[in-house]
């Protein structure tokens, strides 16, 4: 399963990095993602790295935004700078092979003044 934590409220500008943390497997050839969901609309793609290591992201966080692994921690990470309210809403982190399919709990992130 995957756990994620690190949301919380941030005021607009500020930073936060989120963690997702692997257990009962490991990260090793698996792609590897976030999302996030705000109130009243569909989950969606932030950020995604496959088994290649190569990230893409969404046109609305690119710059900003930043995913990473450490395979050895077996957790994966989202370090969001210059936060926007438009930001806010539940983070989930993902990962998946050609076998299994993983999705965290989601953790909340809240961007206001």
């Amino acid at each position: 399963q995957l756990q994620a934590y690190g949301g919380g409220l941030v005021q607009p500008g500020g930073s936060l990095r989120l963690s997702c943390a692997a257990s009962g497997f490991t990260l090793d050839y698996y792609a590897i993602a976030w999302f996030r969901q705000a109130p009243g609309k569909e989950r969606e793609l932030v950020a995604s790295i496959d088994h290649l290591d190569i990230a893409i992201y969404a046109d609305s966080v690119r710059g900003r935004f930043t995913i990473s692994r450490d395979n050895t921690k077996k957790s994966m990470y989202l370090q969001m700078n210059m936060l926007k309210p438009e930001d806010a809403g539940v983070y989930y982190c993902y990962a998946r092979n050609s076998i299994d399919t993983y999705w965290g709990q989601g953790t909340q992130v809240t961007v206001s003044s």
